[in-house]
């Protein structure tokens, strides 16, 4: 049987910006399991590496892969920088998302996506899935396009309900023209408002030949797993079940009296009912606070496929989170400091948002006080109806004068800090500000439980073969996977 025939035990998470990086991925799929990539802002990642100097030569390499290579030449001339820039340098600016993207900006999508996938599944025949945001709409075909370009085999997509995605991934694999309708505030008259994308604006002569990648929604819900089952407009070909202990963006609690303000604290109406995911018929996944074989033998017993976690792999060598940034965390777990916070207020999206706070991570009073409020990347913006049919851009986290000035509430400024910029940081590719590098934001789920069990200390590391092999010991032929062939529709 041909691994792309099993459905994956395993799901690694798809962390951005860059944790989830296309070396963890690897070595995640290699190891027979579904290895998963962040597209959030891989185009910034990848251009980034670029003016680092491209040092291990793997940007190159894919772009000599890349099926346009007049566009993969004109990516490496406006980004490349031979030796790298210097400490001191800022990072080239970028122009932000739009619904009016100029080609560079597309093309640097496009390539980008590629890239990152095109890395993560060279060399072995495992599965390799990308991660994005339905959040982020903006950028969303450009990177749906580059990521079949370099053979995909998994879309997931969360924050948010993105019921269209299923269906722009049968037309794109056919090479057809997509839309994707965007979400505009304050549309009193209901416009409309689409980002359309032909993919064979970009192919002169034969359009290269697609595979359309299989697409799991994350949800938070059964509710929700009916509505793609409903109205999703292609299949959906299975399903990640998050609760509110995983790290990042998490669903907000669930609202039960509407008279009232949205509540802050999660209760059992906030679980999604397994019983009811199981007559839907379709795979699933159970991720937030599963870092534990028992934990995977017990979703398995549920009638989960398996299981999908982040944070174990996020602070293992092989992914992007800055070496001594690892190391802090770990000392403060074996410490007994570590204290991981559901932020109500912290992301600009609204969404509540796991953080740690560090010495000097942007949700240290003192270090956000110092950063002050920029932005200037846009991946969290808001589109609002401006003057009829006219579109403008705001963010929460942006000068408040600025967001106010552009029909935002004050008060929805409060506590809010740039993801895009902090996020960078994490991994090492912070902008460089007068004051100095941008400061990074922590992000993780509540369970740290795994390190007593993988760690004799915060001295000692592992690797993401290390949590496969603890993950899977004592899985036995009852709980293998299945062939896909064997799922049959009964909702």
């Amino acid at each position: 049987m041909s691994i792309l025939a099993k459905l994956p035990e395993i799901i690694q998470g798809g962390m951005g910006v860059g944790v989830s990086n296309w070396s963890l991925a690897s070595v995640v799929s290699r190891n027979g399991q579904l290895g998963v990539v962040s597209g959030t802002a891989i185009d910034v990642v990848v251009v980034r590496r670029l003016q680092l100097g491209d040092f291990d030569g793997s940007v190159r390499r894919a772009l000599d892969s890349f099926p346009l290579p007049d566009m993969a030449k004109r990516f490496w001339d406006a980004f490349f920088i031979p030796g790298g820039k210097p400490e001191s340098k800022r990072f080239k600016p970028l122009s932000m998302p739009n619904l009016r993207m100029k080609k560079d900006a597309i093309e640097r999508l496009i390539i980008g996506n590629f890239v990152e996938v095109f890395l993560a599944k060279e060399g072995h025949d495992g599965v390799v899935g990308v991660n994005f945001l339905e959040k982020i709409q903006l950028p969303t075909l450009p990177s749906l396009f580059g990521v079949m370009l370099a053979g995909v085999d998994y879309v997931l997509m969360g924050a948010g309900i993105p019921l269209s995605i299923p269906g722009i991934l049968d037309e794109l694999q056919k090479g057809e023209k997509v839309e994707l309708r965007i979400n505009v505030d304050e549309n009193p008259e209901r416009h409309t408002f689409t980002h359309r994308f032909d993919p064979k604006e970009f192919f002169t002569s034969r359009f290269p030949k697609l595979k359309r990648p299989k697409f799991l929604a994350i949800i938070s819900s059964d509710i929700l797993a009916k509505t793609f089952v409903r109205r999703a407009t292609g299949y959906t070909d299975g399903f990640v079940i998050e609760n509110h202990t995983a790290g990042g963006h998490n669903a907000p609690p669930r609202k039960i009296d509407r008279t009232k303000p949205a509540p802050r604290e999660y209760s059992r109406k906030d679980s999604a009912d397994l019983g009811a995911m199981r007559e839907i018929g379709r795979p699933f996944w159970l991720a937030g606070g599963f870092a534990s074989p028992e934990a995977l033998k017990d979703a398995i017993a549920q009638g989960a496929q398996g299981i999908q976690l982040g944070t174990i792999f996020a602070y293992c060598n092989d992914s992007g989170i800055l070496p001594e940034t690892k190391k802090e965390v770990l000392q403060m777990y074996f410490d007994g400091k570590l204290k991981v916070k559901t932020d109500f207020d912290c992301s600009p999206t609204g969404f509540p948002f796991k953080v740690i706070t560090l010495k000097n991570s942007v949700t240290n009073p003192e270090v956000g006080k110092k950063r002050g409020r920029i932005c200037d990347m846009g991946y969290l913006r808001t589109a609002y109806a401006s003057e009829g049919k006219k579109v403008g851009y705001r963010c929460a986290s942006e000068p408040i004068d600025q967001y106010v000035n552009k029909g935002g509430k004050v008060e929805d400024t409060v506590g809010k800090h740039c993801l895009c910029n902090a996020l960078l940081a994490t991994i090492g590719l912070g902008q460089v500000r007068d004051e100095g590098v941008e400061p990074p934001i922590i992000t993780s789920g509540d369970d740290f439980s795994f390190l007593d069990r993988m760690l004799d200390g915060p001295a000692s590391s592992y690797s993401a073969t290390d949590v496969l092999d603890y993950l899977t010991a004592g899985l036995d032929a009852e709980s293998a996977p299945v062939e896909l062939d064997s799922i049959v529709e009964v909702f």
